[in-house]
């Protein structure tokens, strides 16, 4: 039996996950190369998508697997200045299989500063190490 199968009943549609973080001088379009403005930065607010996501689903996988995120198609529509509070949450809306797709939305505590979609795998952990490492010694 497919292992991914067992996570059906405890991953349906509806899930949600949050993550959340103080912007910090770190998490700004400049510390992380993405431009000049001074503002939390796009690859800060997917990573923090990403924990969003991953909040909702992992604790529910059966042992020895993970997810991997895949595929982000967000746009970011606001800008949040250093020391505000910003929270992503990720609604599973989506399962086929190994697939997982969600809808996120980030906002900061004033208003939505972005939205879209983001898509992660169900994967064997040991498996896709053990990969990763064969790919590193050539």
């Amino acid at each position: 039996m497919d292992p991914t199968q067992d996570n059906a009943a405890r991953l349906p549609p509806g899930r949600i996950g949050r993550a959340t973080s103080t912007v910090s001088e770190a998490q700004t379009a400049p510390r992380l190369g993405s431009g000049r403005a001074p503002v939390y930065g796009t690859p800060a607010m997917i990573a923090l998508i990403e924990a969003a996501a991953v909040a909702c689903v992992e604790s529910e996988l059966a042992k020895g697997q993970e997810t991997l995120g895949v595929h982000v198609d967000v746009e970011h529509i606001a800008a949040t200045p250093v020391g505000l509070t910003v929270t992503a949450t990720a609604e599973l809306i989506e399962r086929n299989g190994r697939k997982l797709l969600f809808s996120v939305v980030v906002h900061d505590e004033r208003e939505v500063i972005g939205r879209g979609r983001h898509t992660r795998i169900i994967v064997d952990s040991a498996r896709f190490r053990a990969k990763a490492e064969a790919k590193r010694n050539g």
